[in-house]
């Protein structure tokens, strides 16, 4: 089992990543990409890669930490000068450039469509109107369950 990395490098890894492939992120889209890292690498592997929890946020899944970080930037592309974090030998590069590979050519708006249509995110929330603020947890158990049944 490999040992979760911290938010902030997996954040800076999708970020140089992205950018690496000329797209810079906002901070919705972070979040989404964030989420799911975390979702598929729980699936797949079955161990998170953070252990901070995401949040059933109004426009999708939030990691607190890094929705904080970059809260500044608002709508606006996170332009900040960051180093890609070294995860050689974990396979986490490889899982990661792949989630940028399927996810990041989809907008932010359709990420927290998708997000929205899913069972983790419906779940946290219940029966919350869907502009209700909420700082519900995704539980992990339930983002491995749903994303290895896909």
């Amino acid at each position: 089992m490999v040992a979760a990395i911290t938010p902030s490098t997996l954040a800076d890894f999708l970020l140089v990543e992205s950018r690496e492939r000329g797209e810079v992120l906002t901070n919705l889209k972070l979040q989404k990409l964030l989420y799911y890292a975390q979702a598929w690498r729980l699936a797949l592997a079955n161990e998170p890669l953070v252990e901070e929890d995401f949040q059933a946020w109004v426009h999708g899944p939030v990691l607190p930490s890094q929705y904080h970080r970059f809260k500044d930037f608002q709508w606006r592309p996170l332009s900040v000068d960051l180093t890609r974090p070294d995860f050689a030998g974990t396979g986490i590069d490889a899982h990661l450039v792949e989630i940028v590979d399927v996810f990041g050519s989809e907008t932010a708006v359709a990420l927290e469509l998708m997000t929205h249509r899913e069972k983790p995110w419906l779940d946290a929330r219940g029966d919350l109107p869907l502009d209700a603020l909420s700082d519900a947890v995704i539980p992990k158990r339930s983002m491995a369950e749903y994303y290895r049944g896909l």
